[in-house]
């Protein structure tokens, strides 16, 4: 009798983990600004992206002592980063006391991702839809 409690129990555990698990992956999709798969993974990418941009611009700048352009980051092999990852295009925007690095999607995209992403000096996302 204790066997077939404990064959249970494990039962129950695993359908709990299970549903734990599945609301999980249902929750960072929408957490990336999406329902759809293929668009969470897209601006997870992008994100990543922007997160290497402000890196790379934040060594330029202790380096340096200024920050950056995005042609000048490429141009010292501070980042190896595309300009774009379609649908979105990156582009830095700098200034004597700080930096923004912004993705914007070019089009109209139906899939719900934001059409405006930014990261800025401190490491703080910003997104526009």
């Amino acid at each position: 009798m204790g066997r077939v409690f404990g064959f249970l129990g494990v039962v129950i555990v695993l359908s709990i983990g299970m549903y734990v698990y599945s609301r999980q992956a249902q929750s960072s999709s929408a957490a990336a600004g999406t329902n759809n798969p293929k668009a969470a993974i897209n601006i997870t990418g992008v994100k990543s992206d922007l997160i290497s941009i402000a890196t790379s611009e934040r060594r330029y700048y202790a380096t340096e002592g200024k920050y950056a352009s995005f042609d000048e980051l490429i141009s010292n092999n501070y980042i190896t980063v595309a300009r774009q990852r379609p649908p979105y295009t990156y582009e830095v925007e700098t200034s004597s006391s700080g930096f923004r690095v912004v993705a914007t999607r070019s089009g109209d995209d139906g899939s719900g991702t934001p059409a405006r992403l930014s990261v800025d000096e401190n490491m703080e996302f910003e997104v526009s839809q």
